[in-house]
Parts: C-alpha cells; structure tokens; sequence
C-alpha cells in the first residue's frame, strides 16, 4: 500500500502550469514544510525542524491549488509516493521523490486563515436592494407562488 498524509504549510505560493496539445491538464507543484520534533535535551526541551517535501497534483486537483492556496497556508494533503529520475545538463543521473496529490482540505479555521498573510478570504456578500431587516426579499405582486421550488 502506497498512501500518504501530510500536514504542512506551503513554503511559496504552488507553481501552476498547463500541458500542451489537445487537451490541456493543470499541473501544481508546491512544497509542504512539514514539522519533526527532534530529540529531547537535558533540559527536556524538544527541538523541532521540518522536512520539505515535494509534492505534485494534477487536473481539477491542481486547479482548485491554483486558485485557493497561498504560500504560509496550512493543508493538508493525502496522495501517495511516485520517485523517478532523469539525467541532468551535466550527464549526472538525478532521482526524485514527490507525493502526487489525490485530496487537498484547509487545515486551519477561516478565521485563522484571515489572520494570515495567505488566508481564504471569500468576497462579501451584496445585499439586494428588496431586502428587508430580515435578509429575505420580498416576492414582488404579480408572480405566481406555484413555480417557486421550495413550495
């Protein structure tokens, strides 16, 4: 079984680019900074550092990528494993390792993400103009109740 959670903050904004050719697919790289506690000293205390981890999603994944997630937003991703390699400029064979996202969520609150450089922040809602104090319009005279769906 190859599956993978992760929880992390994007190091920068996700790289977003589209593939050439019939039909095009959106393609999201990011990297997730990821905490690992360290060991304890003798003092108790824990140092903490993080592993930067690439990751990769395609198509309606990337997507949703491009358009939501900003550089310091905490996420939380589910994929799995995929390594490779290619030879560089310089004849030397590279091997990478990323995690192709299946899922993506927010993992911090709406208010928390406001606070933050990077944080979802919908447009307000406009009000009609026949709203009353309650926020529901008035139906005007003249149209049936009949075609109406909630009836």
């Amino acid at each position: 079984m190859n599956k993978v959670i992760l929880m992390g903050r994007l190091t920068r904004d996700p790289e977003v680019r589209y593939s050439q050719g019939d039909s095009t697919m959106a393609v999201a790289r990011f990297t997730l900074a990821v905490d690992r506690r360290g060991r304890r000293d003798a003092n108790g205390d824990g140092t903490q550092t993080a592993d930067f981890i690439s990751c990769v999603a395609f198509r309606t994944n990337a997507e949703f990528i491009e358009k939501y997630f900003r550089q310091g937003m905490r996420v939380l991703i589910s994929g799995r494993i995929q390594t490779g390699s290619y030879t560089n400029r310089d004849g030397q064979k590279v091997y990478t390792t990323d995690v192709v996202v299946d899922e993506q969520e927010f993992a911090d609150s709406k208010g928390a993400a406001a606070g933050s450089d990077g944080g979802f922040q919908p447009a307000p809602r406009p009000q009609p103009d026949n709203a009353i104090g309650d926020g529901f319009m008035n139906i005007p005279d003249g149209v049936d109740d009949e075609g109406l769906p909630f009836n």
